[in-house]
């Protein structure tokens, strides 16, 4: 799954990497190196512009809040719910189905975060010593510092309680697609800690190779078993795992401090 991740790049940075057009300078996010739902983070989407004589589609860098909501949705209130969508089944949910034929983009990310429950922790649950294990976060990111482009789903939702001109009447909302975890070794493993991304949960976020961006992002390929194979799971031994400090368990904090790599898992959470 994909419940917490970094994205510290600058707007700058991910308009020259992504090829983006258009960005507004209003809708600027500081870097968040603890992404949470419900939180605001960047997309890139493909679209025509609101009002354009032009109806070709535009590369923009959108902001939208992580959960989504469904346009045909009541209330907004299993957005948070919504952070994940099954590669396996996102086609034939009719959460997502609706946008994985026309609305997809991809979410900028340094890597994710996710949680280990060290060894000791699980022996001592196991023998009724301890009910709730202390976890090792560890940080997936690019072995070769590269973005992490995860693949996503966005839909608009309208609030009927709010008049037209009103600032929030609609939403923009996204999900993460999520596929099973690499089972083959990592680029580089901790050397106290696990050796696959298996190891550290059975799902991850599809991350999407820069190959195939544009085919993802295009609204005009609306066929289902096409935009099924361009969720493939991308080539193994692009990633790299490490444990981080147990504060980024804290939704409250946040800064670069928390992707500082331990030489060892902290105590009592070893692998």
């Amino acid at each position: 799954m994909c419940g917490r991740y970094a994205a510290s790049r600058r707007p700058e940075d991910l308009a020259g990497i992504f090829e983006i057009d258009k960005w507004d300078p209003e809708e600027t996010l500081e870097p968040d190196y603890n992404v949470a739902p419900t939180k605001e983070v960047y997309a890139v989407l493909d679209r025509a512009l609101k009002d354009a004589a032009d109806p070709r589609p535009v590369r923009q860098l959108r902001k939208l809040k992580w959960g989504l909501v469904p346009s045909w949705s009541k209330t907004p209130e299993g957005a948070a719910r919504m952070i994940n969508a099954r590669a396996e089944t996102v086609h034939e949910k009719p959460s997502y189905r609706r946008a994985f034929s026309s609305r997809r983009c991809i979410l900028p990310a340094d890597g994710y975060y996710e949680w280990v429950t060290g060894k000791q922790e699980r022996d001592l649950e196991v023998e009724g010593k301890k009910k709730r294990p202390r976890k090792q976060p560890y940080f997936v990111t690019p072995a070769d510092g590269s973005v992490f482009a995860m693949a996503g789903l966005y839909e608009f939702w309208r609030d009927k309680t709010l008049p037209d001109d009103h600032p929030r009447a609609w939403w923009a909302t996204c999900s993460v697609i999520t596929t099973e975890a690499e089972t083959d070794p990592l680029a580089v493993a901790p050397a106290d800690g696990p050796h696959t991304l298996a190891e550290i949960h059975p799902r991850m976020p599809l991350m999407l190779t820069p190959d195939r961006w544009d085919a993802w992002l295009d609204p005009a390929r609306t066929d289902a078993g096409e935009l099924r194979e361009l969720l493939a799971p991308p080539p193994s031994g692009l990633m790299r795992a490490y444990p981080v400090p147990t504060a980024v368990s804290n939704v409250r904090n946040n800064g670069p401090e928390l992707l500082e790599e331990l030489a060892a898992p902290e105590e009592g959470t070893l692998f």
